[in-house]
């Protein structure tokens, strides 16, 4: 009986004790750089409905341009074409450059907008972000995990419209060359390598939006208020950049290099719109994450 008695005293002394320590404070092995694995925030993100569904919607874009074009009555015209629209049927990567021609302005921005907006806000509207924070996740962590995961679901989604447009292009008006307005041609396999490589600047242009997405995203913990707010951003900007007596500030605008991409598809390549779009996207999106970084740290989550 004695020995029961002292054996309940010994528990209850270990149970009042506080958990041990490590010398910086955190409980014995919890490692910051464990928490929140790419990985598992990757497939998570993959298997919700709206990422699914996104996808599908990419998928069945170009089969709808497809639908359009078979149901139009024009007849071939035979004047010379003046630009990619008069391409877009000729060959599968003529149809895939028209397809991205067509995105670039807003389809690619509300992509781009949708999954870095809901990065932060989408885990502040269930009221999961406080219990992250109280893993505890580091905050500059925990934003450069949600960052990541929306970028390679933004780059994912670029490939699959890409991919799914130049697929269905090549079926149903057939391979070949990429013609350009210039009378120009490119022929396989650097048609398909001039895709990718639009795609990568693509994806280095919208660097802009992506920041301002996930900097409205810490700011709000509505992330439908986050995407609207960045593709406002992104309208009114295009929408100053059409304003010819801007000129000379227009170059200052985000979006004004939007389809600098183009250049890759002459026969002499001239890099500088591109290199200038490239520049303008890194100095917006170095503004943008760093501010993004002192908002989230500076905001009161678990309050």
């Amino acid at each position: 009986m004695q020995h029961e008695r002292d054996h309940s005293t010994e528990r209850a002394v270990e149970l009042a004790t506080p958990t041990k320590r490590t010398a910086d404070g955190s409980a014995p092995g919890y490692r910051a750089n464990r928490t929140l694995p790419l990985n598992v925030e990757l497939r998570r993100q993959l298997a919700r409905g709206r990422s699914k569904l996104v996808l599908g919607c990419l998928v069945a874009l170009p089969l709808l341009l497809i639908g359009t074009f078979a149901l139009s009555d024009d007849e071939p015209s035979s004047a010379p074409p003046t630009d990619y629209g008069d391409l877009a049927t000729t060959t599968g990567p003529n149809f895939a450059v028209f397809t991205l021609l067509l995105c670039t302005p807003l389809l690619l921005v509300l992509l781009v907008a949708l999954f870095f907006g809901d990065a932060i806000a989408g885990e502040s509207s269930w009221a999961s972000l406080r219990y992250l924070v109280a893993i505890p996740v580091p905050r500059h962590r925990l934003l450069r995990q949600k960052g990541l995961v929306a970028g390679l679901l933004s780059c994912l989604s670029l490939l699959v419209l890409t991919g799914a447009a130049l697929a269905l292009g090549t079926l149903w008006y057939g391979g070949g060359g990429l013609r350009t307005p210039h009378e120009g041609v490119l022929h396989p396999p650097w048609n398909v390598l001039v895709l990718l490589a639009i795609c990568g600047y693509l994806a280095i242009h919208l660097t802009w939006v992506a920041s301002l997405a996930l900097l409205f995203s810490v700011m709000t913990d509505n992330p439908l208020a986050a995407v609207g707010a960045t593709l406002g951003v992104s309208i009114l900007s295009q929408i100053l950049d059409e304003i010819p007596r801007l000129d000379r500030f227009r170059i200052l605008l985000p979006s004004h290099h939007a389809t600098a991409w183009t250049d890759l598809l002459d026969t002499h390549v001239d890099w500088t719109d591109m290199a200038s779009g490239t520049l303008s996207a890194t100095a917006y999106a170095a503004v943008f994450v760093t501010a993004a970084l002192v908002r989230f740290h500076r905001a009161d989550i678990t309050g």
